[in-house]
């Protein structure tokens, strides 16, 4: 068994304390609610500085999936089971863009497949629209680059990107100078495929209006939204430098959508600054449905001051919104981030276990905090810490996954091995044999956890008590050893 540092034992119990103040803090609701009941509570921003500007936030299988723009060529993920959970879900690494400083990525299920649109500049380029494809259903990726959307002449320069599905096909809305008047205008382009644009976009909306000028003429940042019918596009106007940015819309009339003419413009913003609240410039924004599917959220970014403009001061608030007599969309204000805001309808809140071993007494633990695949499994003294929680997932037949709640990684059996001594680690939920376990009552609260693919079980190996004690697979043999209490 390998021993710890005195250095790492002193970086593990900051780390514990720091977490253990968070989670006094966060009061999440754990149990007995009914299906369409509200979350738990919650108080913008739901995410705050620095990587929250532009957000797309996006509820798929029990979660929501949060992407924005980040300072680096990086693109991040935050996973959370509620809307009150993303504020201290862990930024997850799911792709290297290799350009400079990672703009508005925007996140789409096609397909069953995933795909991340944002813009970066490459070798002192253009800024423009690049794309990467999930490799299975999970949003977490991992992620295969795809290329750049060619979406205007001379790869010129595109940003903002958003997928419309309109009359059965795929476009792309995205933000570009008009090569007639070099206005910042919102552009549609037709889609041959995910990555792949079947020609240049056009322009559908310029920044014409008095509302849309302020501190700069821009239209960007464009989001369809579709009920009864019918089909709008929310944009955002004005410049993101003062505190004016804001929301405008755009309805589908009919016709050809790259034609300016199919679409009709509302006169008047539909969202904007509400200094009794405190918010400025609410501005580049996307909408996501509640878990039940019975209410529409907007989440955008805003500033907490009329000075502060497109910087890392920017921080990512939800709130819900509602519809108009005659069928428009009502955004509302912006609420005070003292405000307290009850969560989506049907957010349900996952049961966690803590897994205890019977000889070694502590628990099963994301061991360093880890949160990209391969992260390391070990024991650790048990402490209620979120890298301690496990939730227990059926699988089929018998077995279960066991996902962690930090890291979101499933408990995997490390290049399916089926020797004994095997190692086990975390990786991406793929519902595969290697991360399927039958939970079997061994006597007096405890289990063994045997692997679908290997038919070993959970060892803490070497019969190891203090923390940092490894976790392997052996021979079933039924001794304290592969004894674990799940509850």
């Amino acid at each position: 068994m390998s021993s710890l540092s005195l250095a790492d034992t002193a970086r593990r119990l900051l780390t514990l304390a720091v977490t253990a103040v968070v989670a006094l803090a966060m009061c999440v609701v754990t149990s007995g609610r009914a299906e369409a009941a509200p979350g738990p509570s919650f108080t913008n921003p739901v995410v705050p500085v620095p990587n929250s500007a532009d957000p797309t936030l996006v509820f798929h299988n029990g979660f929501y999936y949060y992407v924005a723009t980040t300072w680096t060529s990086d693109v991040v993920m935050r996973r959370s089971a509620t809307i009150a959970g993303l504020r201290s879900a862990p930024e997850q690494l799911v792709l290297r863009t290799g350009g400079n400083t990672m703009w508005a990525p925007h996140l789409e299920q096609i397909n069953n497949r995933w795909y991340l649109y944002y813009s970066v500049e490459q070798a002192g380029a253009p800024r423009r629209t690049h794309v990467a494809e999930s490799a299975g259903s999970d949003p977490l990726g991992p992620y295969t680059y795809r290329g750049v959307l060619n979406l205007m002449p001379n790869n010129g320069w595109a940003i903002d990107a958003a997928v419309v599905r309109l009359n059965g096909a795929l476009y792309m809305t995205f933000s570009a100078f008009a090569p007639e008047d070099n206005l910042q205008s919102l552009y549609l382009a037709p889609l041959s495929n995910p990555w792949t644009a079947s020609a240049f976009g056009r322009r559908i909306s310029a920044p014409t209006l008095a509302w849309e000028r302020q501190d700069g003429a821009v239209n960007e940042g464009g989001f369809l939204l579709q009920r009864g019918g019918r089909t709008f596009m929310t944009y955002s106007a004005s410049h993101c430098n003062g505190p004016n940015y804001k929301l405008g819309m755009l309805e589908y009339r009919g016709g050809d959508p790259l034609a300016a003419s199919s679409w009709t413009k509302f006169p008047n913003p539909i969202f904007q600054r509400n200094d009794a609240a405190g918010v400025y410039g609410p501005g580049h924004h996307s909408f996501f449905t509640s878990p039940d599917g019975t209410e529409t959220w907007i989440a955008y970014h805003a500033n907490s001051s009329p000075s502060q403009g497109c910087g890392t001061t920017r921080t990512t608030r939800v709130q819900k919104i509602s519809w108009n007599a005659d069928g428009t969309p009502n955004l509302g204000t912006p609420v005070s981030t003292s405000t307290v805001l009850q969560g989506p309808s049907g957010e349900v809140v996952p049961a966690y276990s803590r897994i205890r071993n019977r000889h070694s007494g502590l628990c099963l633990d994301d061991y360093n905090w880890g949160t990209t695949p391969g992260a390391e499994v070990r024991q650790w003294t048990c402490n209620g810490a979120a890298v301690q929680d496990w939730q227990v997932v059926p699988a089929a037949d018998g077995y279960s996954t066991l996902v962690n709640r930090h890291s979101g990684l499933c408990l995997d059996n490390r290049d399916w091995a089926t020797a004994p001594g095997s190692p086990v680690q975390q990786w991406t939920c793929n519902g595969l044999a290697v991360q399927q376990w039958r939970i079997t009552s061994a006597g007096d609260g405890y289990s063994t956890l045997t692997n679908r693919h290997s038919g070993l079980c959970l060892d803490n190996y070497n019969w190891g008590t203090q923390p940092g004690a490894e976790v392997r697979q052996w021979t079933c043999n039924n001794t304290a050893a592969q004894h674990w209490n799940v509850a």
